[in-house]
C-alpha cells in the first residue's frame, strides 16, 4: 500500500481501531476538496491496531474535541512536509452537538432548534453535564 506524504495539513495519529469514520463523519471530511486518506487496522506497538487520518489541508475546526471521542489521539499538524506540532487533544470545557441529552425532560428536546451544549465537570472521570438540565452525558 502506497500513501503519499503530505506537504501542508494534519494527521490524526493513535485512532481507537474502527474509529476513524466517526471522526471523519463528526469533522465533515466529505464536504472538503482536497486529499483525505483513513488507514483503518494499521499496526501499532503500542496500541495492537490503530486508524489513521490525513488529511492534504488545513482545518478550520477545534480538534480538542476529538479529546472527547477518543482521548488516546495524537494530532500532527504538518507545514511544507514537516511535523510542526504534536499534541494530545485536551478534554474541553464545554462541547456543543456531539452528543445529544438524552433526558426527556431536557429543554432540548422540545426545542429542536437548541444546541446540545454539555459541559466538562469532573474532568478525572472525563464527565460531562447538560447545561440546561444537569443530566450526565452517557457515553
Amino acid at each position: 500500500m502506497n500513501i503519499d506524504s503530505i506537504n501542508n495539513g494534519i494527521v490524526i495519529d493513535h485512532i481507537r481501531a474502527g474509529q476513524a469514520m466517526k471522526i471523519y463523519d463528526f469533522l465533515d471530511l466529505g464536504a472538503l476538496d482536497c486529499a483525505v486518506a483513513i488507514i483503518k487496522n494499521a499496526a501499532s506497538s503500542k496500541m495492537g491496531k490503530k486508524d489513521i487520518i490525513k488529511i492534504d489541508s488545513e482545518l478550520n475546526v477545534d480538534l480538542n474535541a476529538l479529546g472527547y471521542i477518543d482521548p488516546s489521539i495524537t494530532i500532527n499538524i504538518i507545514k511544507d512536509g514537516v511535523r510542526v506540532r504534536k499534541y494530545h487533544p485536551e478534554l474541553p470545557l464545554t462541547i456543543t452537538n456531539i452528543i445529544r441529552c438524552k433526558n426527556p425532560r431536557c429543554i432540548t428536546s422540545t426545542e429542536q432548534e437548541l444546541p446540545h451544549v454539555f459541559r466538562l465537570t469532573d474532568r478525572e472521570k472525563d464527565e460531562y453535564r447538560c447545561i440546561y438540565c444537569e443530566s450526565k452525558a452517557g457515553v
